[in-house]
């Protein structure tokens, strides 16, 4: 769930060579193929108006790899908006993660086809990107008749319709892999929301922050928070060398600030409330600079930074996607009038509490986050329209093919715990399954164990932290993310370890297992298979 890097799904080396020419088709007429060798190009549009794109190596062996892609703003973002100014509505399909060529090269050189849809809709589709997918797995099939194996995968809102596609219609692909998956709506709204409206509370009342007018009004409230939020974020950013809080503080904060709290452990609070990672691309909560803040700054710095970039993420999504499913289901959705934040946060305050500068700072930050504060207003939502968002498409968690996940253990947008969700769901499962297989055995004698269909795959941090500091203590953010944080953050080592494990599963039913795949996790950048470890699920489900 990110703005996706767009770009040129072709190389003009070896077996990705070729282009994908814009071909008029008619919507739910049969595709336009160009005929080319050693990769044909196919271009379509499904009845639902959704363009597509297929490529099909000349070696094609009868397994189509199906790429769902992930969340793309459903409105354009002016050029004057910081960090992602400039972006325009697509729906160029991307039948290979953000065309990565090493995933084409290996795909084509196993004789894979590939598809994928640019979608009827862009925004929060999974009702829609299901039902395209459903269709373009006909017309493939249809166009190709030697097909014989659908094998489905996709990134973030992608690994959601992923899931779901394996979980309404096991019948038509053979395995499955989400990747860096988005939970439900509702939790990820929930996750999102609670940090725009702590940051809002405290940093900048004048954020709207949801409930936005619709058509072209609504637009503007969404591109005018999007430029409040960036910039109170750096004046948090300012405030953590300085201690003083921004000027654009509410009265709630200001009283905070009176009372000695520093701003960055008011940052974390919201982070930690919210379930926003305190590892993010260059924090790593482990290393501190040489010198007086070698142990300190691990400890009470490091996670507030962290929160600082992971959550900037989160809040531009709270008002991007928020909007989005607001025009949806015509109304506000974000609702905390119930929450509890200080039992959001009773484990948390004990293993950060130095960081929060200890038990009277963080009471007096609950207690201005507290619904008995009329100085931190509640956001109320619309009945009508959260029941209509909770009917959108939800992924139970159950498992019917052979499915691969993968996530990045702090990753900002789509945590951990929602891949986790699935991987308890389907503990749940397997030892339901174990359960009948034994039953049937007193009758049949003959024990049938029932087949493992779930591999976890977890992006770790560096294990010694990644956090890097200047010849002056200052730490360098200008450096590649570290595997394991941001969206989605993945490299075609371990891109291609996924479309392996995926293909393989896909012909012969069984995941990958042993030695072997755990040695190739680790050869891929820091996967690792673990089942001791327990990612935390979104605060939505702890509630």
């Amino acid at each position: 769930m990110r703005k996706q890097r767009l770009v040129a799904l072709l190389s003009a080396t070896a077996l990705v060579t070729g282009i994908i020419v814009s071909i008029p088709v008619a919507a739910n007429a049969a595709p336009a193929c160009d005929g080319k060798s050693p990769i044909q190009s196919c271009v379509g549009v499904t009845s639902d108006g959704a363009p597509y794109s297929m490529m099909v190596p000349a070696n094609f062996g009868g397994t189509v790899a199906l790429y769902s892609h992930g969340y793309r703003y459903n409105i354009d973002i002016p050029a004057g908006i910081p960090l992602i100014g400039g972006y325009k509505v697509t729906n160029t399909p991307e039948p290979i993660p953000n065309g990565n060529t090493a995933v084409a090269q290996y795909l084509f050189s196993q004789g894979v086809a590939v598809v994928g849809s640019g979608f009827a809709r862009q925004g929060w589709n999974a009702d829609s990107a299901i039902k395209t997918n459903v269709e373009l797995i006909g017309v493939f099939k249809a166009q190709f008749p030697k097909t014989t194996k659908v094998v489905a995968w996709g990134s973030s809102l992608g690994g959601v319709i992923t899931q779901g596609l394996a979980e309404k219609y096991p019948n038509l692909i053979s395995a499955a892999a989400p990747m860096c998956m988005a939970d439900n709506i509702a939790a990820e709204l929930t996750l999102a929301g609670d940090f725009l409206w702590g940051v809002k509370t405290l940093f900048d009342p004048t954020i709207k922050g949801g409930n936005y007018s619709a058509g072209a009004a609504g637009n503007a409230e969404a591109y005018a928070d999007l430029i409040k939020l960036f910039t109170v974020m750096g004046k948090v950013q300012a405030s953590l060398a300085t201690n003083a809080w921004p000027d654009t503080s509410s009265a709630t904060g200001k009283a905070l600030a009176a009372g000695g709290v520093p701003p960055r452990s008011a940052l974390l609070l919201l982070g930690l409330m919210a379930g926003v990672p305190t590892q993010s691309a260059h924090f790593d909560s482990i290393r501190g600079p040489e010198g007086a803040l070698k142990l300190s700054f691990p400890l009470a710095l490091s996670p507030a930074l962290a929160i600082l970039e992971n959550g900037t993420n989160a809040a531009a999504l709270a008002i991007l996607a928020t909007q989005d499913v607001e025009l949806q289901v015509g109304g506000a959705i974000f609702d905390n009038t119930k929450t509890d934040y200080a039992a959001r946060i009773e484990n948390e305050r004990i293993i950060f509490n130095a960081a929060l500068s200890g038990n009277t700072a963080i009471n007096a930050i609950l207690g201005a986050l507290s619904a008995a504060n009329p100085g931190a207003p509640r956001a109320v939502g619309d009945n009508a329209a959260i029941t209509k968002m909770k009917a959108l498409h939800a992924n139970t968690g159950k498992i019917n093919v052979p499915t691969i996940l993968m996530t990045g253990v702090a990753d900002p947008i789509t945590p951990a715990g929602a891949s986790q969700r699935i991987v308890n769901a389907y503990a749940e499962q397997f030892a339901t399954e174990k359960l009948a297989a034994f039953a049937a055995y007193k009758s049949s004698k003959s024990y049938v164990a029932p087949v493992n269909k779930l591999l976890m795959l977890w992006n770790t941090i560096p294990s010694k932290g990644y956090t890097t500091f200047n010849d002056a203590g200052s730490p360098i953010t200008s450096t590649p993310a570290a595997s394991g944080t941001n969206h989605c953050n993945f490299n075609s080592a371990q891109l291609v370890l996924v479309a392996k494990s995926l293909v393989s599963a896909g012909l012969t039913g069984k995941l990958p297992s042993g030695g072997g795949i755990v040695t190739a996790g680790r050869k891929a950048g820091n996967l690792v298979i673990d089942p001791l470890f327990i990612a935390p699920l979104l605060k939505y489900y702890t509630d």
